[in-house]
């Protein structure tokens, strides 16, 4: 098998990644999952689709990651390894595809409009 490449998104992050046969170690910017990631929830968000399909620890994965928040980050390297797993075997595409991780999440956060404080809320409203 060849080097798999695939992006995912997620609010403003965009995740390329690399995913190549190997003992599952995960590059997340040159820098490994745990120093990247030092919260545990993270590190298992990024690692769902291995522990779905049973296949922890079989492939190493090298991710280049920019933009938005660190929650918004490993979600958008979830689908990006989901995408992979389903191009590498096509029937990893139901387990997957039920937990929904194969959904690009489409919300954004909405414009500042003019005139008002922040996307919705106005100011405060004198009467007198």
């Amino acid at each position: 098998m060849e080097i798999l490449n695939t992006s995912g998104r997620r609010k403003t992050s965009v995740a390329r990644i690399y995913m190549t046969p190997g003992q599952g170690n995960i590059t997340i910017n040159d820098r490994d999952i745990k120093v990247y990631f030092p919260n545990e929830v993270l590190q298992t968000i990024v690692e769902q689709p291995f522990a779905t399909l049973e296949a922890k620890g079989k492939y190493d994965v090298k991710v280049n990651v920019k933009g938005g928040g660190i929650s918004g980050q490993a979600e958008a390297i979830r689908l990006a390894i989901s995408k992979a797993l389903v191009e590498e075997n096509s029937e990893a595409r139901p387990p997957l595809k039920k937990e929904g991780f194969l959904t690009r999440d489409p919300r954004m956060v909405e414009r500042k409009k003019f005139g008002r404080r922040k996307a919705r809320r106005s100011f405060q409203f004198s009467k007198r």
